[in-house]
């Protein structure tokens, strides 16, 4: 066998060898997205904090919680709290949906980062038996609708374990369930105005871009068209309905 086939083979196998990590990286990090989802649905906030690397973050609803301490005082020290009655887990009559879906996943080319825009649409409430008087945030039933997008960022560690770097929950809509989001107020959620430490379990930054339906933007996408290489970049309506129906 000539030398010159010998290094042809060798080149084809080191691509192969290259885009099989790829794929396993790609299926790797799908599936941490969605055991992510299974472990919100069940309320099992102290695994939830186990995805993340040590120096991830989540940026979620305005506000961006850094290190293990930030993820711990949003899932823990907030949800779990308010939730749950501090319980790491699932509780008779509180219904907390993530499902996982529409995954488009890129992987860097060295497969030690990744990329993910997803979506959720979750399904919430409070069933009408097992509300508490004695609490404002659980004292009344109630049943809600969740839409957002995730963009988010994974990286692999030393031990070759995928691990949550940047989890990028942007919620875009939400709609009471009997109503629906035609008629969802604005700041049906309010965003937050405090920070740690003075707000304990607020975030350590705020972020100044973001919007609740029926406000629509788009969030940008982490990949560029995968035909024209070109960012995909909205155009944003500069009309005022009101205006318009003054108009008529």
């Amino acid at each position: 066998m000539s030398e010159d086939r010998i290094a042809a083979l060798e080149s084809r196998l080191a691509d192969i060898d290259h885009r099989l990590m790829l794929r396993e990286a790609e299926l790797d990090v799908t599936k941490l997205q969605y055991l992510y989802g299974y472990l919100i649905d069940k309320c099992m906030y102290d695994q939830v904090v186990d995805l993340f690397a040590d120096d991830g973050e989540v940026r979620f609803f305005g506000g961006v919680y850094r290190g293990k301490a930030g993820v711990r005082r949003l899932y823990v020290d907030r949800f779990r709290k308010s939730f749950t009655h501090n319980t790491n887990g699932p509780i008779d009559g509180f219904l907390l949906d993530h499902p996982q879906i529409q995954m488009l996943v890129t992987v860097e080319p060295d497969g030690k980062t990744a990329r993910v825009r997803g979506r959720s649409t979750m399904q919430a409430g409070r069933h009408v038996d097992y509300c508490d008087p004695s609490s404002p945030m659980t004292a009344n039933p109630r049943q809600w609708w969740e839409g957002g997008l995730y963009e988010n960022t994974y990286t692999k560690g030393a031990d070759g374990k995928w691990r949550i770097q940047v989890l990028n929950y942007f919620p875009h809509w939400h709609a009471d369930f009997d109503k629906g989001w035609a008629y969802t107020q604005e700041q049906y959620v309010p965003f937050p105005k405090v920070t740690f430490p003075e707000d304990p379990i607020g975030p350590d930054e705020l972020i100044e871009q973001h919007w609740l339906w029926p406000t629509h933007k788009l969030l940008p996408f982490h990949c560029k068209h995968p035909i024209t290489g070109e960012e995909m970049v909205a155009e944003r309506w500069q009309g005022d309905i009101n205006r318009e129906k003054a108009k008529g």
